[in-house]
């Protein structure tokens, strides 16, 4: 009989969502009548900018005829996308990465779950809490951890936020080979400073660790004093992978796009100690197990970058921010402390009380669903996650409803 990957079994079964639309269908059945406005999910809701939508279209024609179709194309991307990515993502910026360093894929959440697979499966890993879940999940399906214990697994190093530290974690104390990070970050809405990813910098240059650097919000930041990438920081190169992706800023979660940055400077070692390219590994494994991005998604994505393309992409990114602002700052009104909302589309809010409570109330007496933090991590309890991914109507009106709930003495803030 076929034996399993006894990792698998280790992992801690996932009742957020499931659990969230369970609660939203036992309200809805008492209150047939009542409308619920969901600021729980992370997926946008606005269309694809319509300079996108005429790349793609052209592209798609292009493919029905002989002279413009297009088969399997490079597994790397089409270089028209990749030096598009480095030149207005990058080089623009100072950041001096080329167009052989970009790798297109289908997602973020793809590469920061997969990137492990070309390391050792006794590195000591660090991970942010609270969490985007890939991060952990993905190793402990590579056997790196013992058992989960009160919520978190054994063999992690856990790099906690919390309001003490403004939701930006601080360096490890103990060695560690890779760290995840990620900024804007996925729950907190916090952003990192220059001197914060500095001093994160530093530390993998001095310990030989490797930052895997989500930077999937980074078309949000609007902070010019804020680094969007990680290869802003002098020494990057050397030390950090980075992941990006389409899906937020210019709406692709559901055309899909994304990409990472793998530079050609970065080594790792075997276990004789001899220096591995990490790029050439990554590579390999690409090539191997992905077919590469559609030709009409990329010509969607290069469109990004065109003039009108950008502009109609910051005015999608800033009708988000919008919304966010009006999130943050009525929450700030009703006397509740918040990160996000600034640089992000997401508002982390201190609830003060249990995480579930919180959202509980929100639901049967407001009737608007968030996200617990407690679902992202053990530093989640007493959170909550507002996303700004939603009409303007309907996040007034949420946010109407919440302070309707709170005048009435039903939060208990």
């Amino acid at each position: 009989m076929i034996r399993i990957n006894e990792n698998y079994l280790k992992l801690k079964a996932s009742y957020l969502f499931s659990d969230i639309a369970k609660r939203i269908a036992t309200y809805q059945e008492a209150n047939p009548d009542s409308s619920i406005i969901k600021l729980g999910i992370g997926d946008v809701t606005e269309p694809l900018p319509e300079t996108c939508r005429v790349a793609f279209h052209a592209a798609i024609d292009e493919m029905g005829t002989h002279a413009g179709f297009h088969g399997y194309g490079p597994e790397q991307g089409y270089a028209f996308l990749r030096e598009a990515i480095a030149a207005n993502d990058f080089q623009s910026r100072g950041a001096d990465i080329s167009a052989d360093e970009v790798f297109v894929s289908d997602g973020a959440k793809c590469d920061s779950g997969n990137f492990q697979e070309i390391f050792a499966d006794n590195i000591k890993i660090a991970v942010p809490d609270p969490m985007y879940p890939v991060y952990v999940d993905t190793n402990v399906m590579a056997g790196r951890t013992g058992e989960n214990v009160n919520d978190r697994y054994e063999g992690f190093v856990y790099l906690e936020s919390t309001p003490e530290n403004g939701y930006v974690p601080t360096i490890p104390s103990e060695p560690v080979d890779l760290v995840y990070l990620c900024f804007p970050n996925n729950p907190t809405g916090a952003a990192a400073t220059r001197e914060q990813l500095t001093a994160w910098v530093d530390y993998a240059k001095a310990s030989g660790a490797l930052i895997l650097f989500d930077a999937a919000y980074a078309g949000f930041v609007r902070d010019e004093s804020l680094p969007q990438s990680i290869y802003e920081i002098e020494g990057a190169k050397e030390v950090a992978i980075e992941f990006r992706s389409f899906s937020k800023n210019a709406g692709f979660t559901g055309t899909r796009c994304a990409y990472t940055i793998v530079p050609k400077d970065l080594k790792a070692e075997d276990s004789s100690g001899a220096m591995h390219s990490v790029h050439a590994l990554w590579n390999r494994r690409h090539c191997t197990k992905f077919n590469g991005v559609s030709y009409p998604v990329q010509k969607a994505a290069e469109a990004v970058y065109s003039d009108a393309g950008k502009a109609e992409v910051k005015a999608l990114t800033d009708f988000y921010l919008a919304n966010a602002k009006i999130v943050r700052s009525e929450i700030e009104s009703l006397g509740l402390s918040c990160v996000g909302g600034d640089n992000s589309p997401y508002v982390w809010i201190n609830a003060n009380r249990p995480s579930w409570d919180f959202f509980d109330t929100l639901l049967n007496e407001a009737g608007v669903a968030c996200t617990p933090g407690a679902g992202f991590g053990s530093c989640g309890e007493g959170h909550i996650r507002i996303s700004a991914f939603n009409s303007r109507s309907n996040v007034e009106e949420a946010m109407k409803r919440i302070r309707s709930a709170l005048a009435e003495g039903s939060v208990g803030v």
